[in-house]
């Protein structure tokens, strides 16, 4: 009895023996059948990225743009924040010739602050721009201007944006890496990407509309007279929609354009919201009724 009983243990332990080789076996067919390649250079590429995981060039984060990068599928320049020494070192990886990449930062397009743009309403719900927008248009006069909610201020990966005590957002331009997120989280598409280094004049404004209409929702707004494209001799300054544009890459910051806007609209960073003080507080108060 027991001669039979070792027997059946020992057949036992040989089937299960057996059938867990030809396991191993078929797991290890498998294995190579459905085995995914894996590219070196996308962990490489990875270690060279700023790790942000910002989503500004287009993907989830920083390890898709590297598998987007080592598949062709995206631009090896297209981590803004990494700049110039980042592209540098992908096009390294992947043995491709260096691409120029221009550092870039955020300007806020709009001087309409607290004291100046006029509000139709008392806005009491959500504290988002992207939901003040939709209530009515928004409470501001100037369907254009920035709401001062802080949607761009939350959404900045990089802490470079605070609110300030006048209503817009400010941008700490050492600490901004021109992302360009807070861009895609303003409603109102009032923030724009320029040259990291470029110190010369800008429109701050985003108003499409013109003359009196201009005025009456924000007196430093650009009301589109285009007395500043007349003006310009290096020919920067266009009208786009009723709004002056000038190019950056042909102003030279002579400042004749300044002398021609009545409405103090064009100034260099830094120089918001000085044109405030020389509008007459009458007016002001007049347009605020």
């Amino acid at each position: 009895m027991e001669e039979i009983k070792v027997e059946v243990l020992l057949q036992a332990a040989l089937a299960l023996g057996g059938l867990g080789a030809i396991f191993g076996i078929l797991l290890s067919v498998a294995a190579r059948v459905f085995a995914v390649e894996v590219d070196e250079r996308v962990e490489q590429i990875s270690e060279v990225l700023p790790g942000a995981n910002c989503g500004a060039c287009g993907y989830a984060g920083c390890n898709n743009f590297a598998e987007a990068v080592c598949s062709g599928n995206a631009d090896v320049g297209g981590c803004i924040p990494g700049g110039k020494d980042t592209v540098s070192e992908i096009c390294q990886i992947l043995g491709k010739e260096g691409v120029e990449s221009v550092p870039k930062k955020a300007v806020v397009f709009c001087d309409g602050d607290r004291q100046t743009a006029v509000e139709r309403f008392v806005y009491d719900g959500s504290p988002s721009c992207k939901h003040a927008d939709k209530m009515g248009g928004g409470f501001k006069a100037c369907a254009y201007g920035c709401l001062g909610l802080g949607d761009c201020v939350e959404a900045c990966p990089f802490g470079a944006m605070k609110m300030g005590d006048n209503g817009l957002p400010l941008i700490d331009e050492e600490a901004c890496e021109g992302c360009g997120v807070c861009a895609n989280y303003c409603p109102r598409g009032i923030i724009g990407m320029i040259p990291r280094d470029y110190r010369n004049k800008l429109v701050m404004c985003n108003s499409r509309d013109r003359g009196k209409s201009v005025v009456k929702a924000c007196p430093v707004g650009c009301n589109g007279c285009k007395a500043c494209t007349k003006a310009c001799p290096q020919e920067a300054i266009t009208m786009e929609d009723n709004l002056a544009v000038i190019d950056v890459d042909k102003c030279d910051g002579c400042g004749e354009c300044v002398a021609k806007c009545k409405q103090g609209a064009i100034k260099a960073l830094g120089e918001q919201h000085a044109a405030v003080e020389k509008l007459p507080r009458l007016k002001l108060r007049k347009l605020r009724k």
